[in-house]
């Protein structure tokens, strides 16, 4: 029978230990993520960016840009 506690492995100390990057990080035996995960998180991206890339640029980054291009001539 399997232990269902995560074994941990010791990472070389660095000195730059915090809560967001540990010296202890669980092990992991398979770090991939399944293909439906995968497939739904692509999803959801998508329709994240799809509606940023829809909003277009806004007139005075056009104006902008217009003015710089004008000053590489």
């Amino acid at each position: 029978m399997r232990d269902s506690k995560s074994k941990v492995r010791p990472l070389k100390a660095t000195g730059t230990e915090s809560p967001m990057h540990p010296a202890v990080m669980p092990e992991r035996n398979d770090p991939s993520l399944g293909r439906d995960v995968q497939t739904k998180i692509g999803q959801q991206l998508r329709a994240i960016y799809d509606d940023v890339v829809n909003q277009g640029i806004p007139d005075r980054f056009v104006d902008l840009l217009n003015k710089l291009d004008k000053g590489k001539e």
